[in-house]
Order: C-alpha cells, then structure tokens, then sequence
C-alpha cells in the first residue's frame, strides 16, 4: 500500500464530495467555495448549468480518486472467500491506470504551478481563491508524484 497515492486518492474523493456539497447547497455554498459571483447568479436563476459543470467536476474528481486508490493498492476489489477459505482480493478492472495516473498527476502539478505565469500574465486574476486552490492542487500533485514515482515498476 503507497501512503502518499492513499492521501492523494482520499483527498480527490474528499473533493468529490464537497462538489456535490455545493451543488446541493446552492448559490450561497457556490459563492462560499470561489465558483464565483456569475456562477452563483445563474444557480439563483434557476440556471442548470453551475449544477452541470460542478457536477461534472465531482464526477471527474471521483474518477482521479479511484485511479490514485487502484495505484496505491488499496483499492483491489471487494474481497472474497476461496473454496479453502482464505481471502482472495478480486482486482478492480480499471485500465491503463499507470498513464491515467500520470497524467492526472500532471494535470495537478500544470495547475497548481500556473500561479506563477497567471501572477505575471494576469494579475487581476490573482485572489486568494487561486493562491489558496493552485496551493492544494500543487500538494495532491506532488503526493501523486511521489507515489507514482515508488509504485511505477509495478504498475
């Protein structure tokens, strides 16, 4: 079992979660979470599109979690009992979880490192919503280097 990819992992599906939070908890958890002032209006007017994109976004992050667990080795399937009675883990078939891991890991690192252009190329942008976000998502980035990084060879 990789700790670093079991955070990193818990902390997507922690991510999940507080989406589905803000979609269930409307304008004013929309605004509280840095969606953004547009954003909450059109909840407010009845828009089905701040629930579609933040929807999407906790489905996607439901996804990264999973890849992160499968590659930590913690999530290997539901166990089951063999004919002697012992447990035997039944794997979760996701595919090329290596590459999908990579690649999310990247995405994590780009995003969180973009800060540092976005300061230079559009400073108007820079609020504490983008410190703070660019902040965690460098972190998961770097748990999932890190553990990617131990657990490759036997991915």
């Amino acid at each position: 079992m990789n700790i670093y990819l079991l955070v990193g992992g818990s902390l997507s599906l922690v991510a999940s979660a507080l989406h589905i939070g803000v979609i269930v908890g409307g304008p004013d958890w929309l605004r509280f979470f840095g969606a953004g002032e547009r954003m909450a209006q059109m909840a407010e007017g009845g828009s089905w599109y701040p629930g579609l994109v933040t929807g999407f976004i906790a489905v996607a992050r439901m996804v990264m979690g999973a890849y992160a667990l499968v590659a930590s080795g913690v999530a290997s399937g539901a166990a089951s009992t063999g004919a002697a009675g012992s447990a035997q883990a039944l794997p979760l078939p996701l595919p090329f979880v290596k590459w999908i891991v990579l690649a999310i890991t990247s995405v994590f690192l780009l995003r969180g490192l973009a800060l540092a252009p976005m300061y230079f190329v559009m400073p108007d942008q820079v609020n504490a919503f983008a410190v703070w976000s660019s902040l965690i998502v460098l972190a998961l980035g770097i748990f999932h280097a890190v553990g990617l990084a131990q657990v490759w060879r036997y991915l």
